[in-house]
């Protein structure tokens, strides 16, 4: 029995039968070691078998001689044979099927600079590194192809069931798929049943190797925002192609390009819940009798139950949320909701992978781990009484964990609720889901015991008054004073940081007359999302940053929906300037200067001055608690102001250490 029959009803994906609908689709994790496959590798998609997903789709292997990503399992030589086949046995034991992804960069490139080795369908530029590809010869398609097909031959043999075939993103068969990217004038360019052969002589040559048992799944491109690129029109005329030759086991469309709209197939809470489902099942339409597959900011169970039920997809295919809590759809299935971690559709995990540290999670601090599907900590071999003073994210985190260890756990915060600076966020435009971080962590403290305190900002006396055996210090940070503001205001409440504006802004219904001012040091979301809030309030929004773009701390899938949102909206984004001294703040004037030409601009009619500036650690209670003799764990913010997966991590690493 369970709140979502339809998601977890039985489908037939060629001729295998999955349990349920929910598909793990491909994310990347670099977890991968000099192209050897982990024990982390295999533990991740374990877990997420265990979880509840029947199918999983593995992120790209290296299938072609080029492929030498030190982080992509490497599956063109035998070296990988054994763990290959440990890998598809421990998933299959743990209840799913897994796929590897067959898949190539193509001329996309994110890395910075331009990719020196990379190859393509025609000689054009990558639209995000202008890298200029070498174009495939009619010769090197061919053997291309082979070399696919022998990888995947020997992912069948060590008993893998299936792969996927990642056709979109703006990557190598997308390149082929494209009017706009693909002009060559051999078999595989020219018109579309010509564009499209590489795709269905791989499916065909596959089948023909691997056999019926042998699942093929297609990932194509569906609308990639690219001027005479592939629009719905084109999505469909090329999926009854590829559909015609009888192959595929299962369809999937996504969204975007390796260009300006990267950011569309990794969509976030600016813009509506599962904004692609509609347009898939359309697209399902030209594929008729073959199972569909939808993606694209499914982050609920109730989502995933109206897609089966309403016929618009028969595969419910998740990435992210899996990230987030591998045992999303056991929890789902047995009517524990409320205790997932949901997704909060961020991207940290996107930055993450695209930056080099491989697979981390906001809101999940184990991934990866051995046990990490509905995991609980082991009791402690001490009870000790602790002290978590600070109930942000970070300090909850260490608060919840503790107590699950058999810690007697007391939270002291200075808000009347938990989440700190991440409640705040969360009133944001496009904040909304950072609130499940402390729902799920004040829910879980609640069940384990935790007392709190709240309300009220407490001293190293209050703190001792409970005899703790152990203090965590979680009380966040505060952004610096700027110092071109006069230092007569500080404290006066005239300058608010970018904070307290939001805190006294975001209950305001009334528009104010004027224009506000953000001075941008911070380069992160929750600076953006508050320049959204400040031009429902204002008449005007002025952002000021010293650097030569915003969000530069920020993954460019974030940065493009920044920049996006805030010239849609009209906000005025000045760069490389600061503020000046001399600026008449009295008379609502703010100056202020190139950082390279010192040419002066200004602002008038000024109602409002804010920043967010580095912050500075509010960890001042640590040195009377250690006078006292008490042991103190810094964490979070009040360490070194970072990140929220920074707080989360160091939540649980505290929790685990007491």
């Amino acid at each position: 029995m369970t709140a979502y029959p339809h998601l977890f009803s039985p489908v037939r994906i060629g001729t295998r039968t999955l349990p349920n609908r929910i598909v793990h689709a491909s994310m990347s994790t670099h977890y991968a070691d000099r192209g050897g496959v982990t024990d982390r590798l295999i533990d991740y998609h374990v877990n997420r078998a265990r979880g509840g997903a029947s199918l999983l789709v593995s992120e790209p292997m290296a299938m072609l001689h080029w492929h030498r990503l030190p982080t992509r399992p490497m599956a063109f030589t035998a070296e990988n044979e054994a763990a290959f086949a440990r890998w598809a046995t421990a998933v299959e034991a743990a209840g799913g099927l897994m796929l590897g992804q067959v898949q190539d960069n193509g001329r996309g490139f994110r890395g910075g600079g331009r990719n020196d080795y990379a190859f393509g369908a025609s000689a054009l530029p990558d639209d995000l590194s202008w890298t200029i590809p070498h174009a495939l010869s009619t010769d090197e398609v061919r053997r291309m192809i082979d070399e696919f097909i022998a990888s995947s031959l020997r992912l069948a043999r060590a008993g893998f069931a299936g792969v996927e075939i990642s056709a979109g993103h703006g990557h190598l068969f997308h390149q082929f798929l494209s009017p706009q990217a693909n002009i060559r004038e051999d078999a595989y360019g020219g018109d579309r049943a010509n564009r499209v052969r590489l795709l269905t002589e791989l499916v065909e040559g596959l089948r023909a190797a691997c056999g019926r048992d042998f699942l093929i799944g297609v990932k194509l491109p569906g609308e990639d925002g690219v001027p005479g690129g592939v629009d719905l029109a084109e999505a469909a005329a090329i999926t009854a192609l590829v559909q015609a030759t009888g192959v595929p086991d299962y369809l999937t469309w996504c969204w975007g390009a390796h260009g300006d709209t990267l950011g569309e197939h990794l969509p976030d809470l600016h813009g509506p819940r599962a904004p692609y489902v509609d347009r898939i099942a359309a697209l399902g339409r030209s594929a008729p009798g073959t199972p569909i597959g939808a993606l694209g900011l499914i982050t609920d169970p109730n989502e995933g139950e109206r897609i089966v039920r309403d016929g618009l997809a028969d595969l419910v295919m998740l990435a992210r949320p899996l990230v987030t809590d591998p045992a999303w759809g056991a929890k789902a299935r047995a009517g524990r909701e409320a205790e997932i971690r949901y997704c909060v559709s961020c991207n940290t995990c996107w930055h993450m992978i695209t930056s080099g540290r491989g697979l981390l999670c906001d809101n999940n601090p184990r991934v990866g781990a051995p046990d990490e599907a509905d995991w609980q900590p082991d009791l402690a071999p001490v009870r000790r009484r602790v002290a978590v003073v600070g109930a942000g994210i970070a300090g909850m985190e260490a608060a919840w964990v503790a107590a699950a260890r058999g810690h007697n756990v007391t939270v002291f915060g200075a808000g009347d609720e938990a989440g700190g600076k991440t409640r705040l966020h969360a009133l944001l435009p496009g904040g909304e889901n950072l609130s499940s971080i402390y729902d799920y962590q004040r829910l879980r403290a609640d069940r384990c015991g935790v007392r709190f305190r709240l309300g009220r900002h407490v001293d190293a006396q209050e703190i001792l008054a409970i005899a703790p055996d152990h203090v965590v210090l979680a009380t966040g940070s505060t952004p610096s004073w700027p110092a071109f503001l006069p230092d007569i205001y500080r404290g006066e409440g005239l300058f608010p940081d970018l904070r307290e504006a939001v805190a006294m802004l975001a209950g305001f219904a009334t528009r104010q007359p004027g224009t506000a001012v953000i001075y941008d040091q911070d380069h992160t979301a929750f600076t953006y999302d508050a320049a959204e809030l400040l031009h429902t309030k204002f008449d005007r929004v002025v952002l000021l940053t010293p650097r030569d773009r915003i969000a530069s701390d920020a993954a460019v899938v974030v940065r493009q929906g920044a920049y996006q949102r805030l010239y849609r909206l009209g906000v005025e984004i000045v760069t490389s300037a600061r503020p000046l001294p001399d600026s008449r703040f009295e008379e609502g004037e703010v100056a202020y200067a190139n950082i390279y030409n010192v040419q002066r601009g200004l602002i008038r009619d000024v109602a409002l001055f804010t920043y967010a500036t580095p912050r500075r650690p509010d960890d001042a209670l640590a040195a009377d608690l250690r006078v006292a003799g008490v042991p103190v764990t810094i964490i979070g913010d009040a360490y070194a102001p970072r990140t929220v997966l920074t707080a989360t991590a160091e939540g649980y690493r505290a929790g685990m250490e007491i």
